[in-house]
């Protein structure tokens, strides 16, 4: 049998789609982008890596599912270099080496965030851009070449971000693209290579690794055909390209593989038995009477009293500074606003006496991320706490950890270790949101990635912390990144077993700049339920009455929650939302004997410290007035 010619990139982004390509199978050649598009449509070759202009205006192609070239926000390698300012270039050379990259300039430049900017622009030959580039003459370029500019070419603006700015969604530059004549069965090949490759990333040095885990996105999935589609119509509307639909390459018709019946899925999330992430998208379209029925039972099946524990802690925030800016956030100001603050030693002493005198346990220490507070900080201030108060230290998310790491220079390890030697006992799970990259990058695109957050927690876990668990869904997000991010949790619990909790809540939109999802009491519980069956490996699920309201709280103890959360003394990162429910440690215990259960108090480690309050302490007034705003 004929090998089938494949037309490769030889640039780096394009190293994981052919590294691994079966030679004996396929034959492959490399050039740049604009030639590869020649090829394929004169017949050279059978397939290619083809810039998607060219695919929607050459010829009748189909496209291979699965992967492609792409970006969502910063890409680095297809830019505007010049040796000046922007707003001083007279003429923009567009380098004919990718016809997409040319159209996406002119798109930007005529309709999109740069049309301010009062150039002209002229096509040049392949790669000859940069070359021709003069004092107030900018240059599309493209590849390796723009990664690694001359030093004189020291002004860029970055084609995928301002794409993502300007649309909110991912720009796809190349795709497989081949004849119609083939079949998925004959390019599979192509998709086990580009799954191989993907591997293969975290064996490069750091800068490789980086740009090809960070910069480019590789997936063809349905966020990437939305931008795709956006671009075609786009660029069809300014008469850049042909309006045509893309045809993908489809497996034969076949009976697939029924799954089990609801019924069969509850039973075995009941159970115990691990749910795929299939069967788990499945059960999310569950009624939420069945769902949260199976719930309950793995909840009793975990924890077989009906024994409902709480705690009593501070949430101190002990600075409000934030250079992250989260499009979500209502609590962090810039540094030099009127509102900003850091607190004072004794500011911090009264919070800590006033929750010590009140029965609490567990101070929950978190805060922006300041540009000048760096491990000195907190080493005093845990030493500080930990030297005058017999409370557990609940602090720092995977984000400040590695703010502190860059600002202090320091390596995970070192990091979490002078923080352990100074008293912190364990970490919340904040700052994880939603972990999947793409909405990350929408809604909080200077935190963490979704990868960093999970390094640090098991960096954590390795040292002997424990840590909480959370996601907060509502916002952009979709059922799949829901059940992605429990899935990402589940299997970092395989390796570490370090999570003792998991908490979700929905998306509080008062105060910020994002509309909300579906974050409705119902969704809330719905998720709730889903995670208890799919997190087969945590041990506690935690109420979350502080942004749902106590009603919420109490039905969520009959769909997986054993745990109804801190009585908080002190709440502003939620409450600066619009969250505005609060309860002293009597109406929480109010709450949960309402709601059938016997209240226990507990510790941070979730270990039983006794009974509750007397049955008189629990009147309205009674017990230590603790409450959350």
């Amino acid at each position: 049998m004929a090998r089938i010619r494949v037309g490769a990139v030889g640039y780096t982004n394009a190293w994981p789609l052919t590294n691994r390509l079966d030679r004996i199978r396929y034959q492959a050649s490399e050039d740049h982008p604009a030639e590869v598009a020649r090829k394929l449509r004169d017949g050279e070759i059978d397939v290619g890596l083809v810039p998607v202009a060219a695919v929607l205006s050459d010829g009748d192609y189909k496209v291979l599912p699965g992967w492609c070239i792409g970006s969502e926000g910063p890409v680095k390698s297809v830019v505007l270099a010049g040796t000046t300012p922007p707003e001083e270039w007279t003429e923009i050379l567009l380098d004919g080496v990718s016809r997409t990259s040319v159209v996406l300039a002119k798109l930007l430049l005529r309709e999109g965030p740069w049309q301010h900017l009062d150039v002209r622009v002229r096509i040049v030959p392949p790669t000859r851009a940069l070359e021709l580039a003069g004092e107030r003459t900018g240059a599309l370029v493209i590849g390796d070449a723009a990664r690694h500019l001359p030093e004189q070419f020291r002004y860029t603006l970055d084609l995928g971000q301002a794409w993502t700015e300007w649309t909110g969604l991912p720009f796809v530059f190349a795709v497989w693209a081949g004849r119609r004549d083939l079949s998925l069965a004959q390019l599979e090949g192509l998709r086990t290579a580009a799954a191989e490759g993907m591997n293969l990333r975290q064996h490069l040095g750091e800068a490789e690794r980086t740009y090809l885990t960070e910069d480019i996105r590789y997936e063809l999935d349905d966020r990437a055909m939305m931008g795709l589609r956006r671009f075609a119509a786009l660029g069809a509307r300014a008469g850049l390209i042909q309006d045509q639909e893309l045809d993908l390459y489809a497996p034969p018709p076949m009976i697939r593989p029924r799954l089990p019946d609801l019924d069969t899925l509850l039973s075995k999330g009941a159970t115990g038995e691990r749910l795929s992430t299939e069967e788990a998208l499945r059960l999310y379209d569950a009624p939420l009477s069945d769902l949260g029925a199976a719930a309950n039972l793995r909840r009793w099946d975990l924890h077989p009293t009906d024994d409902v524990t709480y705690i009593i802690s501070r949430n101190i925030n002990y600075t409000n500074v934030c250079v992250t800016a989260c499009k979500f956030c209502s609590f962090y100001r810039p540094q030099h606003h009127r509102e900003a603050y850091v607190l004072t030693d004794e500011q911090v002493f009264q919070k800590c006496d006033e929750l010590v005198k009140n029965g609490g346990t567990e101070v929950l220490l978190q805060g922006g991320l300041h540009r000048d507070l760096g491990i000195e900080y907190y080493e005093r201030l845990f030493r500080f706490i930990k030297d005058r108060f017999p409370l557990d230290l609940h602090a720092l998310s995977p984000e400040e950890i590695f703010h502190i790491m860059k600002i202090s220079d320091l390596s995970m390890d070192e990091t979490l270790e002078r923080l352990a030697a100074a008293g912190m006992d364990s970490l919340p799970g904040g700052g994880a949101e939603v972990l999947v990259d793409s909405v990350r990058k929408q809604i909080a695109p200077l935190k963490c990635t979704t990868q960093q957050w999970l390094d640090a927690m098991a960096a954590a876990h390795a040292k002997g912390m424990k840590s909480s668990a959370t996601l907060m869904f509502g916002m952009m997000d979709t059922p799949a990144d829901r059940i992605e991010h429990l899935m990402r949790l589940r299997e970092l619990q395989d390796r570490t077993a370090g999570f003792v909790a998991f908490i979700c809540w929905t998306f509080q939109p008062e105060n910020n700049y994002v509309d909300p999802g579906d974050n409705t009491a119902g969704d809330y519980l719905r998720v709730n339920a889903l995670a208890r069956l799919v997190l087969d490996n945590f041990p506690n699920l935690q109420a979350s009455w502080v942004t749902q309201g106590p009603g919420v709280a109490q039905a969520s103890l009959y769909m997986g929650c054993n745990d109804f959360g801190s009585v908080m003394m002190e709440e502003n990162v939620v409450s600066a939302a619009g969250s505005t429910f609060a309860m002293t440690v009597g109406d929480v215990e109010r709450n949960i004997r309402q709601a059938g259960f016997n209240p226990v108090r507990r510790n941070a480690s979730y270990d039983h410290l006794g009974g509750a309050l007397t049955a008189a302490s629990t009147r309205r007034g009674g017990g230590p007035e603790l409450t959350a705003k």
